[in-house]
C-alpha cells in the first residue's frame, strides 16, 4: 500500500502532500494536414498546431514502432522511407527534443533543417501517392492509477509498479506542465526544501528520456533510487 504515511521518523519521512501517481494514453486525431512533397512538408510543420509536433516526437514512446528503430521521430522516419531522403533523415533524427524550451523552439529548428534542403537543390523531393506524411495531433487522457506516495521509500516501490503511461506523464509530459519545465518527481522533491535531497532531484532530472524507451526509463529510475534511498530496517 503507499497511501499511508510512514511511521518511522528517518530521513525517508516527507511529511506533507502525497504525490498521486496517475496513468495516462493518448487518443490520435487528424489536424487536416499531410504532405506529398517536403515543400508541402515544410508548409505544414509551419502550420500545424503545437501538440502535433510534440505527438510525432514524444508519441512514439507511448505508442512505440517496431520497424522504426533506426529513427527517433515520425518526420525523420517518412523523410527516409517516404522521400527516400537519407541525409536529411539523419539530420532530423538526431533532433533531441529535450534542448528546446518549448515546442515552438523545437518547430523553428526542424524548418530550419528541411528548408535548408530544400535551398540547395533544384529539385524537390516527392512521395508516392500511397505514402503522404499525415500531421497528427493527440490528447492526453489521464487514468487513476490508484497509487499515492508521501515517502521516498514508497515512492522507490511505486516506481516498480506504475504503469508505463505513468512513466511518460510524470517525467516526460511533466516538463511541459511544471513551473520548472522538469518532471513530477523532482518537483515533489524540491518542495520538501530539504539539502539531502538536492543530489536524487539532480540524478533524475538528468535522465534525457528521448532515446530510451519508457521501460528503459523506470529501470533508471529505480537504479537511481536504490543508490540514494536506504532499505527500511524497521520492516
Amino acid at each position: 500500500m503507499f497511501n499511508q504515511a510512514s511511521e518511522n521518523n528517518n530521513v525517508n519521512d516527507v511529511p506533507s502532500s502525497p504525490l498521486h501517481i496517475v496513468d495516462c494514453a493518448l487518443v490520435t486525431m487528424a489536424t487536416g494536414y499531410r504532405a506529398q512533397n517536403l515543400r508541402e512538408f515544410s508548409e505544414g510543420v509551419s502550420k500545424v498546431p503545437p501538440d502535433s509536433i510534440y505527438h510525432h516526437f514524444w508519441g512514439r514512446l507511448l505508442h512505440p514502432s517496431f520497424d522504426e528503430p533506426e529513427f527517433s521521430n515520425d518526420f525523420a522516419a517518412w523523410a527516409r522511407h517516404g522521400l527516400h531522403e537519407r541525409s536529411l533523415a539523419e539530420r532530423l533524427s538526431v533532433i533531441d527534443p529535450v534542448e528546446f524550451p518549448d515546442v515552438e523552439g523545437l518547430r523553428e529548428e526542424i524548418l530550419e533543417i528541411v528548408d535548408e534542403r530544400l535551398d540547395k537543390q533544384e529539385y524537390i523531393p516527392w512521395s508516392k501517392a500511397d505514402n503522404q506524411f499525415y500531421f497528427l495531433r493527440s490528447k492526453l487522457i489521464i487514468l487513476d492509477s490508484g497509487i499515492e506516495v508521501r515517502t521516498l521509500e514508497e515512492l522507490k516501490e511505486a516506481l516498480k509498479m506504475i504503469p508505463i503511461g505513468g512513466v511518460f506523464y510524470h517525467l516526460i509530459d511533466a516538463r511541459r506542465r511544471t513551473e520548472n519545465r522538469t518532471d513530477d518527481f523532482s518537483e515533489w522533491l524540491k518542495s520538501k526544501g530539504r539539502d539531502e535531497y538536492d543530489d536524487l532531484v539532480r540524478r533524475i532530472e538528468a535522465i534525457d528520456p528521448f532515446f530510451s524507451c519508457l521501460e528503459t526509463i523506470r529501470q533508471k529510475l529505480i537504479a537511481i533510487f536504490d543508490e540514494h534511498v536506504p532499505e527500511d530496517d524497521d520492516e
